[in-house]
């Protein structure tokens, strides 16, 4: 690893751990040349994930997509911030246990209304009014009958 601040290509390990999210290794090192010390992080290098759209339309996966629809979901409810990193992590762990190149919106979508089902009740419908595109109070309904079943 080349060192920062002077570029110097000896550098050792000093220390090393299991990041904060368990998916990566946080690395101190040392530089031969000017002693100082810096942080790398190791992560493992995956295929990019695409994500079908319904139009058709292909895009590069992007976890921000998942947070911010679980975080409208969950806006005003009672659920911690690290609830919905942990429910975006299960989330992200299941997509990409599939092993596909290549997944639906519409499969991630019911896999996050499954999760936010068993998570509160509110922030699932709320996402499943937006997802499934309630049209009008009767769609809306048949959803709730659902959970209340």
């Amino acid at each position: 690893m080349k060192c920062p601040y002077c570029s110097n290509d000896d550098t050792k390990v000093i220390d090393s751990r299991p990041a904060d999210d368990n998916r990566s290794i946080r690395r101190r090192r040392l530089c031969d040349s000017c002693r100082k010390r810096f942080t790398t992080y190791e992560k493992v290098e995956t295929t990019p994930l695409i994500v079908i759209k319904k139009d058709n339309n292909r895009e590069q996966y992007d976890r921000s997509k998942i947070e911010a629809g679980i975080l409208r979901a969950c806006h005003k409810r009672p659920i911690s911030a690290k609830q919905i990193t942990a429910l975006v992590d299960e989330i992200e762990t299941e997509i990409f246990n599939k092993e596909e190149t290549e997944v639906s919106s519409s499969l991630i979508g019911e896999i996050v209304m499954d999760r936010l089902k068993d998570l509160e009740a509110v922030a699932y419908v709320r996402f499943a009014s937006v997802y499934r595109e309630f049209k009008d109070i009767n769609t809306f309904m048949d959803e709730l009958k659902k959970i209340l079943e």
